[in-house]
């Protein structure tokens, strides 16, 4: 099973940007599907993460600008940018959990958000 992150690019400030995660492979699906972000010199950092109910939790910092989704069927993950800024930028990962292990985890590549001034 591999994630394929994509979506990313360059955009200015205020711009949008949505983010996919899809699944190759055979899977029989997720449980909870999440969206880090590792900007360079820092850690990564959950931004977003959502159960297979479709349960949603947002970092309070970009609450009010990222939206979170999923696709059960597709076994895929979206983010909604919105309002991007300059400290949005980094190499955005999605992350799936096994929907029979939690401690089994699988992650995308990774997809670069760049936001210009």
């Amino acid at each position: 099973v591999q994630l394929q992150a994509s979506g990313g690019g360059l955009v200015q400030i205020g711009g949008s940007l949505r983010l996919s995660c899809a699944t190759s492979g055979s899977v029989s699906g997720f449980g909870t599907m999440s969206w880090y972000r590792q900007a360079p010199g820092e850690q990564r950092e959950l931004v977003a993460s959502i159960s297979r109910g479709h349960a949603a939790n947002v970092k309070d910092s970009v609450k009010d600008r990222f939206f979170i989704s999923r696709d059960n069927a597709e076994a895929s993950v979206y983010l909604q940018m919105n309002n991007l800024r300059p400290e949005d930028t980094a190499v955005y990962y999605c992350h799936a959990r096994s929907i029979y292990n939690d401690r089994i985890n699988y992650w995308g590549q990774g997809t670069q958000v760049t936001v210009s001034s």
